[in-house]
């Protein structure tokens, strides 16, 4: 029989939760925009000048790749009907996979719904109960949750220190010799990183760990979400501009920052690809995205390589280098001014909540990352540059920070 009073419960806990969320400082809420993604938005009737999107290159509204997105529309529909195992795998699938190994230089690549889906499916396809895996402390949230779920021995160094990296695979590469001849396979030890961490935007030390990975007898998985389009000589990531994308086993990405569409790929080998075919479970049993991502990412990529990709690229990291001096200059503590992910960390989440308010105030719309995106007492904000800003909008914005965390100089 329903009960009203099970349902006013219900409610109550649920009340009671998110008063502690608040009295925290970290209760969060979705803010309607009414624009386009680009470097103004529309918030509440407001234009702000927005500096919170992965968006790195300008190309979510490009419209190229809003073509590429009607044109597989008309030609495929709206829908995918179901998993790609199920009904068949639609033709835009397909080529941009191969788009993406070739931009990658990768034997295969896979495609899924989001970056989420891409690193639960992937770690808990290649690992199990037996194996290893060693993780940086600053990984994506989907990461971690993934090396959980797989059930291997998870391990966590501290970032981006090689010592600790190493004492790890030490104790990893024993257990392994202890346990030979008991069990039916050889564990495996996984390394995971990411080549440029979303909150930090520090690098990862990619050189070294692929040294370390083959000392050890390890795979490594590489997270190249915020380097894709940005890196390298092709503009491939990290890995290429360090010269190690051969020696990473497992080259994960995302579809939806720099190339400007959404999903998550993963690259490699033909027999990884397969594999993953055949045993990532979020692949399997996910109705396909829309045809209208694919395209738009197929369109993201080529653009990626054009002569026009190029030049968005120069334009970003010129604006990075006028940011960075721009906030030397005004005393603001941006802690990584070496890429396009800029942190200003305030450490009280409350403090930093009230200077995004400031912020949006003089016009700028800047998020405040809080736990559990980042560490209790780690709260910042965090500043991204497109190639879509100007000039203009970066001196503004160095000013604007500078009244808002400094407020007496």
């Amino acid at each position: 029989m329903f009960s009203c009073d099970s349902v006013n419960s219900f409610d109550e806990e649920l009340e009671r939760r998110l008063a502690a969320i608040r009295a925290q400082g970290l209760h969060r809420e979705l803010r309607r925009v009414d624009s386009p993604q680009g470097p103004r938005i529309r918030i509440s009737g407001r234009e702000l000048i927005n500096f919170s999107s992965n968006d790195y290159l300008g190309l979510a509204n490009h419209p190229a790749l809003k073509a590429a997105a009607v044109h597989a529309v008309d030609e495929f529909g709206a829908g995918a009907g179901a998993s790609r195992l199920v009904c068949g795998s639609l033709a835009p699938f397909h080529e941009l996979e191969a788009a993406l190994a070739g931009f990658k230089a990768s034997e295969a690549a896979l495609t899924f719904a989001t970056g989420y889906a891409t690193a639960l499916g992937t770690i808990t396809a290649l690992l199990g109960k037996d194996d290893i895996i060693i993780a940086d402390k600053l990984i994506h949230a989907c990461l971690v949750d993934a090396a959980k779920l797989c059930g291997a021995k998870l391990r966590i160094f501290a970032h981006n220190d090689l010592n600790d990296l190493e004492a790890m695979l030490k104790w990893a590469d024993q257990a392994r010799r202890s346990g030979a001849g008991v069990r039916s396979k050889t564990p495996a030890i996984l390394i995971v990183t990411e080549s440029v961490f979303s909150m930090d935007g520090d690098h990862a030390p990619l050189r070294e760990i692929a040294a370390l990975k083959e000392q050890y007898g390890a795979w490594l998985m590489v997270d190249e979400a915020h380097a894709t389009g940005l890196y390298g000589m092709n503009r491939r990531g990290l890995a290429e501009d360090l010269g190690v994308s051969d020696r990473i086993e497992i080259q994960m990405g995302t579809l939806g920052k720099a190339l400007g569409a959404s999903g998550g790929y993963v690259c490699g080998s033909r027999a990884l690809i397969d594999f993953l075919v055949n045993r990532a479970r979020s692949f399997i049993f996910s109705t396909a995205p829309v045809p209208a991502a694919a395209a738009t990412a197929m369109a993201g990529i080529q653009l990626v390589q054009s002569a026009e990709g190029a030049e968005r690229s120069r334009k970003a990291w010129a604006l990075a280098d006028r940011f960075e001096h721009a906030t030397d200059a005004l005393g603001v503590g941006v802690t990584a001014p070496n890429g396009l992910i800029l942190p200003i960390i305030l450490g009280d989440e409350t403090k930093t909540v009230e200077a995004g308010t400031r912020l949006r105030e003089q016009g700028f719309f800047v998020p405040a990352i809080r736990y559990p995106t980042v560490a209790r007492g780690a709260a910042r904000l965090r500043i991204t540059l497109t190639a879509n800003h100007s000039a203009d909008d970066v001196g503004k914005l160095a000013l604007a920070l500078s009244k808002t965390i400094n407020p007496q100089s």
